[in-house]
Formats: structure tokens, sequence, C-alpha cells
């Protein structure tokens, strides 16, 4: 339940009886979503981690806080679907644009952009929040279809990462939706 007020004007109000409708699932609370604990990061490259925080198998969709502690890369991709992004800390860009982002800054990503993210050397680690609508569709150095990666293979790749560091995989069934 959320904290009792104390002097705010509406601490006389109470709280809807039945909020939710039929059928409809909990909300997703992630306390501390962009955690300092690395076992919550999923490796993604070797220098960049994925932590999820909400996922949607029905509509190949998900949320994270993509993460690199030094100089950091993904893979060159599109996406064929937009995708939206918020800095919380660090810096990083597209190869292919002339904007580099830092803490407060905000990406819309239009759906058919090819780009190479890249994590620069600073003082926080970069963390972005991510909402990824649609597969990764990798791209090879001349910028051609190299293979992709959607939701199910974000959930398995999840999934045993949280099975070796300990905190089992039943944590990926918690965030659907």
């Amino acid at each position: 339940m959320v904290d009792r007020a104390n002097n705010e004007f509406w601490r006389d109000l109470s709280p809807i009886a039945n909020p939710f409708k039929p059928h409809a699932l909990p909300e997703a609370y992630i306390a501390d979503a962009a955690t300092a604990d690395e076992r919550f990061y999923v490796p993604i490259t070797e220098t960049v981690s994925s932590r999820p925080l909400w996922i949607s198998p029905s509509e190949n969709k998900w949320c994270d806080v993509l993460m690199a502690k030094k100089a950091g890369l993904v893979n060159r991709h599109y996406h064929p679907h937009e995708v939206f992004a918020y800095t919380i800390s660090g810096k990083w860009g597209y190869l292919e644009h002339d904007w580099t982002a830092t803490q407060g800054d905000f990406v819309y990503e239009t759906p058919g952009e090819g780009h190479t993210l890249v994590a620069f050397e600073h003082e926080e680690p970069m963390r972005v929040f991510f909402i990824v609508h649609g597969p990764l569709i990798w791209l090879d150095q001349d910028g051609k279809s190299d293979g992709y990666f959607d939701v199910h293979d974000y959930i398995a790749m999840c999934e045993k990462h949280y099975e070796e560091v300990g905190l089992g995989a039943g944590i990926i069934k918690g965030l659907m939706r």
C-alpha cells in the first residue's frame, strides 16, 4: 500500500475499492530499477548488459535498463518498430548520428533506422531505460540483415542468466504481462 499521507491535500481520499477490471493483471512494480546489483543485468555483449523490467511475449515488446560500466558496444541493428529511450546516467549514442545522450536525454527511434549503439567512458555507468517493440534485426558491416533478436530470445537469455547467478528463472515470469 502507498505510504500514508501527512499534510498532503488528498490525505482523506480513500483508494478505489475494486481498481482492476475483470481479467486485468496487476501492475509491475520494480523497486530500484537501475540497481547497481550486477546480478540483475543480463549480458547482451561483452560490454553491455540489460536489466529486464517488463516483458510482453504476445506483443514482442520489452522494457529494460541497458547498462555499460565502461566503453561499450551493441552490434549494428535496426528496429522494424519504434523504440523509446531515456538516459538515466552515463554517455551514449549512435555512430550514425550527430548527438550524444547524457543524463536526462530522451530519444525516439523511428522504425527502420539502422544504428550502432556505443557507450562512452564516463564517471558514471551508462544506464538507459528502453522501451523496445519488436525484434532487433542484426546488420552486417554493409547494413544488410544478418539475423534477429526478438522477445523470445530475450526471455531465454534472461532466464538462463538468472539461473546461473542464483536468482532463478522465475523472476522473468513475474515480469510478463
